[in-house]
């Protein structure tokens, strides 16, 4: 059975950081890439980041770029959001999804973390 787990959120303050962590099972972790996605209340759930399993490629939408940092621990199946200089537009709930970054669908979801950021 394909789990996602992610923890980390929390409320923070404008300008600061906090590290988003999916912890999978029930799949070859390597040969899956894992997305990063947030919701925001009463706005559509839009992809946030992308990381390929079997290469490392990682992928960012423009409004993150050089604020957060994705990355994986092969050794304990889990993929890690480094998101720094948090703003207030940062506030959501965040998932993680097993997928493809290159196309295709994701198909299974962890239940999110709530990232509240103050200003």
């Amino acid at each position: 059975e394909v789990q996602l787990v992610e923890s980390g959120g929390g409320l923070v303050q404008a300008g600061g950081s906090l590290r988003l962590s999916c912890a999978a099972s029930g799949f070859a972790f390597d040969d899956y890439s894992i997305g990063w996605f947030r919701e925001a209340p009463d706005k559509e759930r839009k992809g946030v980041s992308c990381i390929v399993g079997r290469d490392g490629s990682t992928y960012y939408t423009d409004s993150v770029k050089g604020r957060f940092t994705i990355s994986s621990d092969n050794a304990k199946n889990t993929v890690y959001l480094q998101m720094d200089n948090l703003k207030p537009e940062d506030t959501a709930v965040y998932y993680c999804a097993v997928g493809g970054c290159r196309g295709g669908s994701f198909d299974y979801w962890g239940q999110g973390t709530q990232v509240t950021v103050s200003s």
